[in-house]
């Protein structure tokens, strides 16, 4: 049932509304699968569908987690020999995504949504510049970059981790990006197998603020069951869609749309 203080704006035809809200789910799982960014899609079709700017953010983490779940699994074979590091690692994402959950429960609608268009701006920015970042990631693999430097980095990798996931459990848009470019800046490895580890901590992440989000009393659940429906769909979708669609492509898609949103709320 939906909460008493959601307005719906099609009251009359709530299963159109509940078909969008999974197009929406089923684009977002498409895009995450192919080129990432999918919260941009999902989170202005929720606050379109009338839910409040908090309760949005809740049923769209919660409608998104299993593709994190998927993901990871698609890439299990990546994460072999990097038991330690994810011991090291899980942790503080875990303990940061609780700590992000808890700020946005609460800091409130009003306060959450004059951040919306500045968080969705942000996201907008790193998923534009990721091409660039992982070509600058491939660049400084060299053999001496294990100095002084590149060990204090290490040293603060858990941190720098555990605050990642503090803007993932408040809001997620984008957080691969920032892990990916954390593990890239201290850790020298494959891009393949640090991106498997950045899947695994984005999962860990995204499951820890879905789980206090699971009992905190905002989530739309029909809209989070029927999204999440949509996302592993298009989830599968864009598995099987790998190489024949440009993520660049996606990628742009998602950046104007994410623009465009911000600028909307900007303007009201």
């Amino acid at each position: 049932m939906v909460p008493h203080d959601i307005v719906l704006p099609l009251p009359d035809a709530p299963v159109l509304q509940l078909a969008l809200l999974t197009l929406a789910a089923a684009a977002a799982g498409l895009v995450n699968a192919l080129a990432g960014g999918g919260t941009l899609i999902t989170f202005p079709a929720l606050l379109a569908a009338g839910l409040p700017p908090v309760a949005a953010n809740v049923t769209s983490t919660l409608a998104l987690a299993p593709g994190y779940f998927g993901a990871t699994l698609a890439q299990a074979r990546d994460l072999g020999g990097q038991g330690r590091r994810l011991a090291l690692l899980l942790p503080p994402a875990a303990l940061g995504g609780a700590a992000g959950a808890w700020l946005l429960l609460r800091s409130g609608d009003r306060a959450f949504g004059a951040l919306v268009p500045w968080l969705i701006l942000f996201a907008a920015l790193l998923i534009a510049v990721q091409n660039p970042l992982r070509a600058w990631l491939f660049a400084r693999r060299r053999p001496d970059a294990a100095g002084a430097a590149a060990a204090a980095m290490h040293a603060a990798l858990p941190l720098a981790t555990a605050l990642a996931a503090v803007y993932g459990g408040y809001f997620g848009a984008g957080l691969s990006v920032i892990v990916l470019a954390v593990l890239g800046l201290a850790l020298e490895d494959s891009f393949t197998r640090l991106n498997a580890a950045k899947q695994a901590i984005a999962f860990a992440v995204n499951v820890t603020a879905a789980a206090c989000f699971a009992f905190s009393g905002r989530a739309d659940w029909l809209a989070v069951v029927v999204m999440a429906i949509g996302a592993l769909a298009g989830g599968a979708l864009g598995g099987r869609l790998a190489g024949r669609i440009a993520p660049a492509a996606l990628r742009a898609a998602v950046v104007t749309i994410g623009v465009a949103v911000a600028l909307v709320y900007l303007w009201r």
